[in-house]
């Protein structure tokens, strides 16, 4: 067994007991919606009942992909034998973030082309990569559940048009495609003559997708040990059928549930330096699986181990170890000694396919606990619809700004002479419980991010309440569901700025730098409508976000 785990919280393991006396681990394999939704209400909507239904075949996955191993690791060979040394992942949401713990976790071995996960709309990221596209070496991987996507759409239609021109007829063997079966992206690709096209279970959402072939074909590019992965999970999966506390993922099922439950509602994932990228993978499948009806868990996955002083009482903690490495015992010890909830979870760094299922099947358990079918995402439509609506629109309107200056604009429902007043006044109606959302816009540069995480930690001293950063539009498919169907205890920052670059999307009439703003001011509008506490920061030196907003942040928090 590659994982352990010590269930001691109280409440945690009274919910535990029940959860095995209703023999919930036995009707989840059975596929018994009724766990997530109950009897009467499947009963009178056999709609929901179908929908939870259809999204339970993550439960088979890790035996039922044994039969894809030797055709992904097919893919790679032929990667290696022509040549290949980079590939691009034209993904959005939970799939791709698996592929970017499994290049973190694992590296990429010698021979096998370098892994770019491109979940993005962000100009710099785009232009950065047409500036060192290579045509003869580089493929593409367009991965899209629904084949729709707008993002990964956007991308496949760009690159396709560099490609088209660099290689012709040729272009085609140079692409992938994973999709669910007769989606537009199958068709797409089957008409343009693409090298592979691999068809998914229709019955896996996108964030229980990772040991699927959304997961499976990127890692074996990139040589991982997808074997290795596979079994793993299915080791997990078998634990996972016990009815008593030894059943690893009801264990953390039920102490984040229950946590959440009593208002412990932020679930602070302390991990150690060899996992740390599994904390945006864990994040975004509990966010979304979670946070709807006004309840959930959040997942607050990469900020600084504090003392217990520094949190409130909405805080729990599961601190996973490594035969590597651990995060600081002493300060895990002090938060348990101070009366924080802490679960403590020893795993292997190689046994990344055993915490996928782990988290996977927690989840559900959660669940379970919270009353709410961790398989939808209901609010996750209604920024997207904002974003078409203001697309089609033949100017984007930004809105009247709270307050403005040289530097920087404040779009907000918070009033104020000056863009750091208007903030003040959205730090300072923080109560207990409520957590502050960094939703950036920005290019993913390290000095605007070290920026945003000094901002947090000050946040954090001054009001004790925990804060989660966001890169857009990626967490429109993770936590953004939380954001707004979570508890209303938000306050959000949205963080845009002038892009440098306008790169055209082929057959659109917009940019990616249009269609990025367009995104982020739909959800900054989603999130008030839901009554969220949201300023929108636009910042107008886009050579300098970071110190832009660290001056910002200082004025308003003196």
């Amino acid at each position: 067994m590659v994982t352990t785990a010590t269930l001691s919280y109280e409440p945690a393991v009274r919910v535990a007991d029940d959860l095995i006396d209703r023999h919930v681990m036995a009707r989840i394999w059975r596929r018994d919606v009724t766990v997530w939704i109950g009897e009467s209400t499947a009963a009178e909507n056999d709609a929901a009942a179908q929908a939870i239904a259809n999204r339970l075949g993550w439960l088979d996955v890790p035996t039922g992909m044994e039969p894809e191993l030797s055709r992904v690791r097919a893919v790679a060979d032929e990667a290696r034998r022509e040549g290949v040394t980079i590939a691009y992942l034209l993904r959005m949401g939970g799939s791709s973030l698996c592929a970017e713990v499994m290049r973190s976790v694992y590296g990429v071995r010698d021979g096998y082309p370098e892994l770019v996960v491109m979940d993005t709309t962000d100009e710099t990221a785009i232009a950065a990569a047409i500036n060192r596209l290579e045509p003869e070496r580089t493929w593409f991987i367009v991965a899209s559940k629904s084949g729709t996507t707008i993002e990964p759409a956007s991308m496949e239609r760009l690159f396709w048009s560099r490609m088209s021109q660099a290689l012709g007829e040729a272009a085609g063997r140079h692409f992938i495609a994973i999709t669910d079966p007769a989606t537009a992206l199958q068709t797409l690709a089957e008409e343009r003559g693409y090298r592979h096209v691999f068809l998914n279970p229709p019955d896996i959402g996108g964030r229980f997708s990772a040991l699927s072939l959304f997961g499976l074909l990127p890692g074996a590019l990139i040589g991982a040990p997808v074997g290795d992965l596979l079994a793993g999970g299915a080791a997990m999966a078998e634990g996972c059928r016990q009815e008593n506390r030894q059943n690893a993922g009801l264990q953390l099922g039920a102490f984040f549930g229950a946590c959440a439950r009593d208002g412990r509602d932020k679930l602070t994932v302390v991990l150690p330096p060899s996992l740390n990228a599994l904390g945006l993978w864990i994040e975004q499948l509990v966010a979304e699986s979670t946070g709807k009806h006004g309840k959930g868990a959040l997942p607050v996955v990469d900020e600084p181990l504090g003392r217990p002083e520094d949190y409130g009482a909405d805080r729990c903690f599961v601190a996973v170890a490594t035969e590597r490495d651990a995060p600081d015992a002493d300060r895990v010890s002090a938060l348990d000694q101070a009366g924080h909830p802490v679960l403590r979870l020893t795993t292997r760094v190689d046994g990344l396919g055993a915490e996928f299922f782990r988290w996977e099947f927690a989840t559900a358990v959660a669940g379970a606990v919270l009353g709410i079918n961790p398989f939808d995402e209901p609010n996750v439509q209604e920024a997207k619809d904002k974003t078409k609506a203001l697309l089609a629109k033949a100017a984007i309107d930004e809105g009247r700004p709270a307050a403005a200056d040289r530097d920087v604009a404040v779009y907000s429902r918070f009033t104020g002479a000056s863009p750091a007043s208007v903030v003040r006044a959205a730090i300072e109606s923080l109560q207990p419980r409520d957590y502050v959302a960094f939703l950036s816009y920005l290019p993913a540069e390290p000095a605007t991010e070290a920026a945003i995480a000094d901002i947090r930690e000050a946040i954090r001293a001054r009001a004790r309440v925990a804060t989660t950063f966001g890169v857009g539009p990626r967490y429109l498919h993770s936590t953004g569901q939380y954001h707004k169907g979570g508890p209303d205890t938000v306050v959000a920052f949205v963080i845009t700025a002038d892009d440098r670059t306008s790169t055209p999307i082929p057959g659109a009439p917009y940019s990616f730098s249009v269609l990025k703003r367009a995104q982020a001011i739909g959800d900054a509008q989603t999130l008030e409508a839901h009554d969220r506490r949201t300023v929108r920061i636009h910042v107008k030196r886009a050579d300098e976000p970071g110190t832009t907003l660290a001056k910002l942040f200082a004025e308003a928090m003196k």
